[in-house]
């Protein structure tokens, strides 16, 4: 399936040359912007308003140019945050803002981006590349402890890489599987009852339980299970689906979401991890907890100084992730996914709990214990339905 490069057109949009991955001259489309452009300018008629040259602006919305600024701004701008502790703290500061502000702009779009990816791979790379170049030759980390901290590098790059395989898309054959297994079920009943009326009325009750489980997507015009739901930066329906997210430039649902929570756990462990190992390095005389907040002649050498700021960038990051892992953690005790608990909220059918880190929506939960059991056994309704297709065949 080619959509992991930009947002697939809705079914009712024509697809244009710049949307379609095959087409290898798809920067220079010939969309009605910059058709629009190329006119005025081949007439010689101003511009629309605006301090910016609508052909470049149609060209850059076609490229893809996310990766240039995690490659080559966090760097700098981490060197820069090093040169003085008020210049850490307002570039420290300043980095979140922008992210969310990147966030938003290209949320509004509805379009794929590999900027957030690329952020986190690179910024994971980057800091083991400073960990290996100025923290491991001072002498303070053992090899037991560069083993530990390459391990859980390896393991949170495997757990990625399973986590974008897929979080199981819904199509028209997963609907077709279940209605074959509905069938195949009722056939079954039929023939165990052996009575012409009890098949008259399983035959009556069937489809009415099947309409009322399964409901048609108002955009993919498929028929979806129960608790699927449509995410319009990817264009497909997510079986179970709990949000799109744009660390990982994809959607977490039912086949995903497991190694998706792994992926946070292995990473928010190895991260703090790290930066405890480095932190002792740098500040061997101060306690733990306090390190990352006094740590005197830390800005003497600039390399010391670039580790404890990267350290810093670190523990931001490990605390944004840190909440995603309770609020998932949370949405899984209560049965209730992301998509789920923004929908209660909007339709005040929900309850807020624990200080808003959570929304019951009572409509799925079955106790801590089996809303747990379910999670950790669920599987992709698409194999599952091939798979006893099968047996029953």
């Amino acid at each position: 399936m080619k959509w992991e490069k930009l947002k697939p057109p809705e079914p009712d949009d024509p697809m244009c040359c710049c949307e379609c991955d095959i087409y290898q001259y798809g920067c220079c489309c010939d969309c009605e912007d910059l058709d629009e452009a190329f006119s005025r300018w081949l007439k010689g008629k101003p511009p629309k308003s605006g301090c910016q040259s609508p052909v470049f602006g149609a060209l850059m919305q076609n490229l893809e140019i996310s990766l240039i600024p995690a490659l080559l701004l966090l760097p700098l701008l981490l060197r820069v945050a090093a040169l003085h502790y008020l210049l850490g703290i307002i570039i420290l500061t300043a980095l979140p803002g922008l992210v969310l502000w990147y966030y938003y702009a290209t949320h509004r779009k509805k379009r794929r981006t590999l900027f957030f990816l690329t952020l986190a791979l690179y910024s994971l790379a980057h800091m083991y590349y400073l960990f290996i170049t100025e923290i491991l030759p001072r002498g303070d980390v053992s090899q037991l402890q560069l083993f530990s901290v390459t391990a859980g590098m390896i393991l949170t790059i495997l757990s990625l890489i399973h986590t974008k395989r897929g979080p199981g898309f819904v199509s028209a054959s997963l609907q077709e599987a279940h209605s074959r297994s509905q069938e195949t079920e009722k056939k079954d009943s039929e023939h165990l009852n052996g009575s012409v009326q009890s098949a008259a009325s399983s035959s009556e009750s069937k489809p009415q339980t099947l309409t009322a489980k399964w409901s048609r997507c108002p955009v993919c015009k498929i028929m979806r299970p129960p608790r699927a739901g449509h995410c319009r930066t990817c264009g497909s329906c997510v079986q179970r689906l709990d949000h799109h997210c744009i660390w990982i430039n994809s959607c977490v649902g039912q086949a995903n979401h497991r190694s998706f929570l792994l992926t946070l756990c292995v990473f928010l462990l190895t991260s703090v991890y790290g930066i405890s190992l480095v932190l002792c390095s740098l500040c061997p005389r101060q306690y733990l907890m306090t390190a990352l907040l006094y740590c005197p002649g830390v800005y003497s050498q600039s390399s010391t100084a670039l580790c404890f700021t990267c350290a810093w960038y670190s523990s931001i990051i490990t605390g944004g992730l840190l909440y995603l892992l309770v609020t998932q953690v949370l949405n899984i005790s209560f049965n209730v996914t992301e998509r789920e608990a923004q929908l209660a909220l909007r339709n005040k059918t929900g309850q807020s709990r624990l200080w808003g880190l959570v929304v019951d929506t009572r409509e799925f939960s079955r106790g801590f214990y089996q809303n747990w059991v379910e999670f950790l056994t669920m599987t992709d309704a698409s194999i599952s339905l091939r798979s006893s297709l099968t047996d029953l065949v």
